[in-house]
């Protein structure tokens, strides 16, 4: 059982710090969409008494969340990933990643904030999404901070906290160029 696990960390640890080489050399090139799952948090849900308007309301970064956030900043600039617009869901811990890693202030766009329950809402989000992301013809690159679900109706693609998943429109939906693991 050990050899297997250990065989199966060898074979799948290559192929995702290749996955993110390619990733990194999208996003040199510029002119990319990069959805990125906020960074690690503190708890698992929100509180019954949620409230979009107020960070103590909402589960936020943790510690090592912040670090996280702050790693992926120096990374962007390390590697030379020029970014021209940060947008962001509404929520904090969304909000203080992009502003950690960025050092800028993130354009809040609701369509990023978690997904809701009616399915003609989810579709609504997703719609506004994709249409941003259809609409971006920027040079540099669009950093789109959001959450879990989001990423995975988009996508398909269950990223880690602080993972970033490089796309471009195809069809009526998104096709995956590549992945960066932070």
């Amino acid at each position: 059982m050990i050899r297997f696990a250990l065989t199966l960390f060898l074979l799948v640890v290559p192929g995702m710090a290749h996955a993110t080489d390619a990733g990194w050399a999208l996003l040199r090139d510029g002119g990319h969409v990069v959805l990125l799952r906020h960074a690690m948090v503190t708890g698992t849900t929100d509180p019954a008494n949620f409230d979009i308007d107020s960070c103590a309301t909402q589960m936020n970064l943790s510690a090592r969340g912040k670090q996280q956030a702050s790693k992926i900043g120096a990374l962007f600039a390390a590697r030379a990933a020029p970014i021209e617009r940060v947008l962001s869901s509404r929520y904090c811990r969304c909000l203080d990643t992009a502003r950690i890693a960025f050092e800028a202030e993130p354009e809040p766009f609701a369509p990023l904030d978690l997904l809701k329950g009616d399915d003609a809402q989810k579709a609504a989000q997703i719609a506004a999404i994709v249409k941003e992301i259809r609409a971006y013809s920027g040079s540099d690159n669009l950093v789109m901070v959001t959450h879990l679900e989001d990423i995975v109706a988009l996508t398909g693609i269950s990223p880690r906290e602080g993972e970033a998943v490089v796309v471009e429109p195809q069809g009526d939906g998104l096709r995956v160029l590549g992945r960066v693991t932070f």
